[in-house]
């Protein structure tokens, strides 16, 4: 099967009768097709109607244009025998850096008059046919040289986002020579959202961890100020006791929300509670209206990172033996004393954020871990830029995952979830892919540094494919 690229501009090139629009429709949503007929029929009498061709192209045209030009999958169901028609395509997907495929159809000329003859309406006169039959002969051999990002004869096919394009490969050497991964649940919604049973259930899927999202009321990117959202650390010690092996975190705490003593004591207790699995994410925090509604200032960014960086040298101190004074640059804590000690030596901390410059200084000078955002591109470029600074600090990785087994399942949960977002932006939005495709992107990230992925996972559905996922990344027992 072939696949293609998701945004991608598809043209069909092959005389009529060759089976272009039956392949376009068996393949691609009708949205995505673009038909030179069916402008016929709009602008004319009919599908056959010639006189409405140059109206029906000049609407082509536009209509390419715009598609293109909003980075959508558009497939152009003409003849294709046109080259400077081709040339302007191959220029236009080029301009707005989408590729540009070339779909041969090599039919035997025996076979398009067949088709032809056995047609009851839209039958080509039997010398246009011989012309277009000739003139495909003579493209057939251009096409390799027309700067398409490739050329590929008619066969099934499969549309794959750009962020899944090198995945069979990158999955090929996960089974072939597996790497260690480890995976944490990021609970970033909690409208109509069972925790205790997510918890239990991600548990039972071969997560690591579950990770919550740590704000008072819900962030623009993902809901409605109003949507029910659970306190963090509440939450985390309610799973502390519906759970027996999952680490509990944040995702993270913002450094303004709580004293920073007090913070540590709390995360202390979660420890204690929970045998031994907190883990603190921390970061600068950034949501000024969430501030402002619960009346706290919000410092200014250089006074975040003074406070940020003040904390992360008093909490390893507030863990550990003893009741030390701490001075640092914005805060005083005159007895750094927290007992019960947490179950573990140093409670894990992760700073995340996207600063390269000043959050992941810190993380790898300060915290055991760096939590980055971003495509495969940029969390490469963070982490060559983390272990810059200290090779020895772990890079993570928050990201959302829609998986299901097969591509049937995966439009099903894509249908589900858009609501009245386009359905391409939502897929690309939420890393829609299968079991396959998420094995291969999260093979990518770990050979790009990334030893734990933090996965927010849109649909419920979701849980038991991602769990085939998880476990081509678990070590064999056996071993």
């Amino acid at each position: 099967m072939l696949t293609l690229p998701e945004p991608c501009l598809v043209v069909l090139v092959g005389p009529g009768a060759a089976g272009k629009s039956t392949w376009a429709a068996t393949h691609f949503r009708p949205e995505q097709v673009v038909s030179s007929d069916a402008l016929r029929a709009l602008t004319g009498a009919g599908e056959d109607d010639l006189t409405a061709s140059t109206d029906a192209f000049e609407i082509l045209e536009m209509v390419v244009q715009r598609r293109v030009r909003r980075r959508l999958t558009t497939v152009i169901d003409t003849l294709g025998l046109d080259a400077e028609r081709r040339r302007r395509w191959v220029a236009l997907a080029r301009e707005h850096d989408l590729p540009c495929v070339a779909i041969a159809f090599d039919t035997p000329a025996a076979e398009c008059r067949a088709r032809n003859r056995a047609r009851s309406s839209k039958r080509i006169p039997a010398e246009a046919l011989t012309r277009q039959l000739r003139d495909w002969t003579r493209t057939k051999a251009l096409l390799p040289d027309e700067g398409f990002t490739a050329v590929h004869l008619e066969t099934a096919v499969r549309m794959v986002h750009e962020t899944f394009q090198d995945s069979p490969a990158a999955a090929r050497r996960q089974e072939e020579a597996p790497r260690q991964l480890r995976f944490g649940l990021h609970l970033g919604e909690f409208k109509n959202v069972d925790v205790r049973e997510t918890a239990k259930a991600a548990e039972e899927a071969g997560f690591d961890a579950v990770y919550v999202m740590d704000h008072f009321r819900q962030i623009p990117q993902v809901g409605r100020a109003w949507d029910d959202f659970l306190e963090s650390w509440t939450t985390l010690a309610y799973l502390a006791a519906c759970t027996e092996r999952v680490r509990l975190g944040t995702l993270v705490t913002g450094v303004t929300y709580r004293n920073v003593a007090h913070l540590g004591k709390i995360a202390a207790t979660l420890d204690v509670l929970s045998g031994g699995r907190a883990v603190l994410g921390l970061g600068l925090a950034w949501f000024k209206e969430e501030h402002l509604a619960y009346g706290w200032e919000f410092p200014t960014t250089r006074e975040r990172y003074a406070l940020l960086e003040d904390a992360l040298q008093l909490l390893p101190l507030l863990w550990g033996k003893g009741s030390p004074r701490f001075e640092g640059k914005v805060l005083t804590v005159p007895e750094a004393m927290c007992y019960p000690r947490p179950v573990q030596e140093r409670i894990p901390i992760v700073v995340g954020g996207n600063g390269e410059r000043h959050t992941l200084r810190l993380a790898a000078k300060y915290a055991d871990a760096a939590n980055v955002m971003g495509d495969l591109a940029t969390v490469r470029r963070k982490g060559e830029v983390l272990r810059g600074y200290n090779p020895a600090t772990r890079l993570t990785h928050l990201t959302t995952a829609l998986v299901a087994d097969d591509d049937r399942a995966l439009g099903q949960l894509i249908d589900a979830g858009r609501g009245r977002k386009p359905r391409d932006a939502y897929a690309a939005a939420m890393h829609a892919g299968t079991v396959e495709d998420h094995i291969g992107r999260f093979r990518e990230l770990a050979e790009a540094g990334v030893t734990e992925v933090m996965v927010r996972l849109p649909h419920p559905d979701c849980m038991a494919p991602m769990s085939r996922v998880i476990a081509a990344f678990q070590a064999d027992e056996s071993d």
